[in-house]
This record gives C-alpha cells, sequence and structure tokens, in this order.
C-alpha cells in the first residue's frame, strides 16, 4: 500500500492540467482516507459488516481531488476482499457506525425528492459518486469516479462497499445489494 500516495499524486496531476490550478476561483480540495476494516467499535473508522466478504484486515484507500474546472474524481483502493468478485461501492452521506445503514443513503449532487432513490434520473454515476469494482486473484480492487461537479455545502462522508455492482434499471437504479463495509471519508 505504500505506493497509494504516489498514485495518488500522479492522479491528481494528471486531472489539473499544467496552469490551470491558478485559474481556478476557488482552490482544489484533495481528500485521502485509509483504513484496516475492523467489527463495528466506537471512534472505527473503517467497518466491516459482513467479515466472509470483507474480512477483518482488509484495506481501503480513497483518494478524491475537486476543482471547479475539473469536476470531482475519487479513486477507491482496496486489498484483502474475496478474489475473483464484484462489488460495488459508492459515497453515502453520513459516516460510518455500528451497522450499515448508519452511513445513511448514497450522497446525490442533486437529491431525488423521493426516497429511497431508484429513478435512473437521479440514481446514476453521473449524480452520485459509483466506485464499483471487481477484485483479482488476490482480492485486490480499484475503481474511479469523475463527475463534473464540485461539492457545495453538502459533501458525502463515507464510502460504502456493498454486495453487488450497481444496478441502472428503473425501480432498482443504485441499489447495490447489502452494505458489506464502510470507510469514513472526509470530503
Amino acid at each position: 500500500m505504500r505506493f497509494l500516495p504516489a498514485l495518488a499524486a500522479a492522479a491528481a496531476v494528471a486531472v489539473l492540467a499544467p496552469g490551470t490550478a491558478a485559474a481556478s476561483p476557488s482552490p482544489a480540495r484533495f481528500t485521502t482516507a485509509y483504513g484496516t476494516f475492523t467489527a463495528a467499535a466506537p471512534g472505527a473508522t473503517a467497518v466491516t459488516y459482513r467479515p466472509d466478504l470483507v474480512p477483518a484486515g482488509a484495506r481501503a484507500h480513497v483518494f478524491g481531488l475537486s476543482a471547479e474546472h475539473t469536476g470531482t474524481t475519487t479513486l477507491l483502493f482496496v486489498t484483502g476482499l474475496r478474489p475473483d468478485r464484484a462489488y460495488g461501492a459508492h459515497a453515502h452521506t453520513q459516516p460510518c457506525g455500528a451497522t450499515g445503514d448508519a452511513a445513511g443513503p448514497h450522497f446525490q449532487h442533486v437529491p431525488d425528492p423521493v426516497k429511497p432513490s431508484v429513478d435512473p434520473a437521479y440514481a446514476n454515476p453521473r449524480n452520485e459518486i459509483w466506485l464499483d469494482f471487481t477484485t483479482d486473484a488476490i482480492g485486490t480492487g480499484f475503481a474511479r469516479s469523475t463527475v463534473d461537479w464540485t461539492f457545495g455545502g453538502r459533501r458525502p462522508k463515507s464510502v460504502v462497499v456493498h454486495e453487488t455492482h450497481a444496478h441502472t434499471d428503473p425501480g432498482h437504479a443504485g441499489t447495490a445489494g447489502a452494505r458489506l463495509a464502510c470507510l469514513t471519508v472526509d470530503f
């Protein structure tokens, strides 16, 4: 995992073209969060709710870069998960807690007035931060989300790992099965 900060810095440079940072009316915001998944406990920032699918000791690292002229790019790296398995992951409105539900719903740039949000007009990878990934033979996975907006006064507070990749069909859009694990992120 030592290579991840360097990789994140390289991704930040790739997102910010030379000379564009000074032209931005507001500064770029860089976010990073790291955790080793454990059982839920007071103060835990990386929690597994299903250790059979996200074992205690598995790790997650989130990097985010948000700037007016480029939008928001979020990277997720995971290690120690079940090998060769599809997972969903999304930014959520609340920090991690004792249960997966504590993280609240998916963060949406334009909130759906209907809850739960399953309308593809709102529950989609352009209005939410979707980080679906499939692990390799040793349980490592990577995902990237790029959206054309930045955060205003509202910000997501966690990334939740879900049971499946996100669905896109009406009535199920954005759903991805059970909440398996959560990493608190100060976006």
